[in-house]
Parts: C-alpha cells; structure tokens; sequence
C-alpha cells in the first residue's frame, strides 16, 4: 500500500509541476496563439562540437509528464523524455552549427543560425517561438524570451531535451572519430581531461580555435589529429 501510495504520490507531483510549467502557454493560447514553440539550444560553452539548437511544438492534449530544464535530468530520465517527445509532439526539428561556423561568426550568432534552422524546419509552422533567454532576431513569428525559460516552459524544456541528448548522442559518436580525448565522458567541456589530451595530442577539426586562445601558446606547432573515419552520421 506505502509503495501504491508513493506512485500515485509521484505522479501527483509530476502532474502539479506540468501545470506550473504551462503558465506561459496558457498566456499565449489566452492571446490567441495555437501553435506555440519552445526554443532551447546545446552546447553554447564547450571547447569543441557544434552548438545544437530545437524546436518543438507539443501537443497540448498529450501532456509528457517529467518535462524539465535537461541538466536537472539524469541522462536516463533525457532519454526516456526525448523518446516521448519525438513521438507525442506535433513537430519537432533540431539544427546544428559547426565549429568552423562559430570560430567565423561567435557562438552568440552561431546559436541564433541553429534556432532559426531548425523553426525552419518545423512540420508546423509556429506562431509563438518561446525562447530561453535569447533575443533572436530574423524570424516571421513573434518572440517571447524567457530567462531560465528551460525550467519555466513545457515547450522550452522539451526543446532543451531534444538539444541536449542530440548533441550528446553526437559527441559520443564523435569519440570514435577522434580517439583520445573523451569526448564521450566530457562531450567537449573544459574539463582537466580535456586540456591534458589537448597538451598531449593538439586540438582536432572539431575543436573551436576561438575558444582555445588561454592555451594557444602552448598548442602552437601541434598537428591535427588523422581520423581513419570521415564523420559522423547526423539525425
């Protein structure tokens, strides 16, 4: 009976934090809007990888239960999401921008081409994009940026989780590329691991220069590291 009363207590608690992550949609359907994006990007702070960014417009008759600001979710609780709402939403699109992007254009700018890529890309176009905290500018629909949008939105939680296990997917994949230095363990951050196999091996076509300039005097001369592979497969 305790274990009973604990599951309907949990989802319970579950149910009560959907509501309260849907104040801003409600504001938006109260307004008049019916398609409401939630807007949330990966990887704006790592030293290597691209920035990803998602798109996602849920279904408001299929409430996904646990929705959350992706870094307060366990990687499995990520996966179990992510695989509800690519399954649940009425549309849903990730983009990424390249390293080689982000050192020509900075990684504000970068993180801005990847939203505007994948609202693009959207089955259905938005009316309302619901964005964490950027002000993005070059899109037809109206904009709502919210701080900490991530953990105050449904739909912003939703598109961080997409963004984030994208990107983590991506890097693990990334790991066999370029052996040696962990990208599957750090996923590009700059963690002590990372800098020691940067002193050991150099950066790799996937590091950002821009963002390796503390460390470029110790870096100079290095080669970059030979794949045997071409790359990796994108979803």
């Amino acid at each position: 009976m305790d274990k009973e009363k604990k599951g309907v207590e949990k989802i319970q608690k579950l149910q009560n934090q959907y509501e309260s992550m849907l104040a801003y949609e409600r504001q938006a359907w109260q307004q008049g809007f019916t398609q409401v994006a939630g807007i949330d990007e990966a990887g704006r702070g790592p030293l290597a990888g691209p920035v990803v960014a998602a798109a996602c417009i849920l279904d408001p008759a299929r409430p996904i239960l646990g929705l959350n600001d992706s870094k307060k979710l366990t990687p499995a609780s990520r996966d179990r999401l992510y695989a509800l709402i690519v399954g649940q939403s009425l549309a849903w699109q990730v983009a990424f921008t390249d390293p080689q992007i982000i050192d020509r254009i900075n990684i504000l700018q970068a993180t801005c081409q990847a939203m505007r890529q994948a609202i693009a890309g959207l089955k259905v176009k938005p009316d309302l994009l619901l964005i964490d905290a950027v002000r993005l500018t070059g899109v037809i629909s109206p904009v709502w940026p919210i701080i900490r949008g991530d953990a105050l939105s449904v739909s912003i939680a939703a598109a961080s989780i997409l963004a984030k296990v994208t990107r983590d997917r991506l890097m693990s994949e990334y790991e066999e590329v370029y052996p040696g230095y962990g990208f599957e363990r750090h996923k590009g951050y700059g963690t002590t691991d990372h800098y020691a196999a940067l002193m050991q091996l150099g950066p790799c076509p996937i590091h950002r220069q821009t963002f390796l300039r503390s460390i470029a005097d110790q870096l100079a001369g290095r080669q970059f590291i030979k794949p045997d592979q071409t790359g990796v497969n994108r979803p």
